[in-house]
């Protein structure tokens, strides 16, 4: 083979390689699309996940099926998608739990939340509600604070994501409390067991906590974010109701495996962001007072890079210990 032939017969065998995915990308998508989600149904998550799968099949025609996914820390959803056919077709629907928080919260993850994924684009990001069981003899957060205090290790807090962990060992960090933290695999059972006196105080989201407030099941003491929620404007923020500087907010993000063509992803990330932004997924979002935020895949990149700065310094102020 002479040395002109040779560079010429690789470049030929170059684009043949790539004549699959490219092939794949003009005609993608074209039959179901799978969205694997690591928390519980009827976790805000879940609830995103089918408000946007509605959207997309209602713009191009193609049908999407939530996975669910539960348990383990949201190790186990996450390996699912990790895991699965980088061909467009999974697409794994999560949040600052799996890809910014978990990697300070345990020694060791049995995934990479950076390696593993092909980002697409940022979904929303919303606050959460601090509510506890009505027969809890306090009516607002500093009664609470102050039963807490004349009770160590006496009141528990439960937990089903890393932003409802980490706010709750916040708030014991900034007022120098001792609540004890059950864990779940998500956040609606967690609240299950609030409603039936086994723990006694949470901080969920919206989706989650709200409609048991408003059904009076649950008594809300105040939100984490910076100001009130439209949701519930009668509750006032943590901060101002005693623990001044107190803020905890969540995102949610969609990613692809690992390896996804890059035209598919950026395809893909498209038509995701544009369901986020269409009036079909916004009932989710004016009901749960999350705020729509869409971004490309370089974005979503750098995003989570900050943002897993960010929860490494609050989880070590917070004083939480990688289990």
């Amino acid at each position: 083979m002479t040395a002109r032939i040779r560079p010429v017969m690789l470049a030929v065998a170059s684009l043949c390689a790539l004549a699959p995915l490219l092939a794949q990308a003009q005609g993608f998508p074209d039959k179901t699309i799978t969205f694997v989600v690591p928390f519980a149904a009827g976790s805000a998550t879940d609830q995103l996940a089918r408000a946007i799968g509605q959207a997309v099949t209602q713009d191009i025609k193609v049908s999407v099926v939530v996975d669910n996914k539960p348990g383990a820390n949201s190790f186990i959803g996450a390996q699912v998608a990790a895991k699965a056919k980088p061909d467009g077709y999974t697409v794994f629907i999560t949040t600052n739990t799996t890809q910014a928080a978990n990697e300070h919260l345990f020694k060791k993850l049995p995934y990479d939340p950076v390696k593993d994924f092909t980002p697409l684009t940022a979904l929303g990001r919303g606050g959460q509600i601090m509510v506890v069981n009505p027969a809890l003899p306090v009516n607002n957060v500093s009664e609470f604070i102050a039963l807490a205090k004349s009770k160590p290790g006496k009141l528990s807090f439960g937990s089903g994501s890393s932003s409802s962990r980490v706010a709750g060992e916040q708030f014991k960090q900034m007022t120098g409390t001792y609540i004890l933290n059950i864990p779940y695999k998500s956040n609606p059972p967690a609240v299950t067991d609030l409603l039936g006196g086994q723990i006694d105080m949470m901080i969920t989201d919206m989706t989650t906590g709200l409609p048991q407030v408003k059904a009076g099941k649950l008594k809300a003491l105040g939100v984490s974010t910076r100001q009130r929620s439209p949701l519930a404007p009668e509750v006032p923020t943590i901060a101002e109701a005693g623990v001044k500087g107190y803020e905890m907010t969540y995102w949610f993000a969609a990613y692809a495996p690992a390896g996804t063509p890059a035209d598919v992803a950026t395809k893909l990330g498209d038509i995701l962001a544009r369901a986020a932004r269409s009036s079909s997924a916004a009932p989710f979002y004016q009901a749960s007072g999350t705020e729509v935020f869409t971004s490309n895949p370089e974005e979503l990149r750098k995003f989570q890079a900050a943002e897993t700065l960010k929860w490494g310094k609050i989880i070590k102020a917070a004083g939480i210990e990688p289990e």
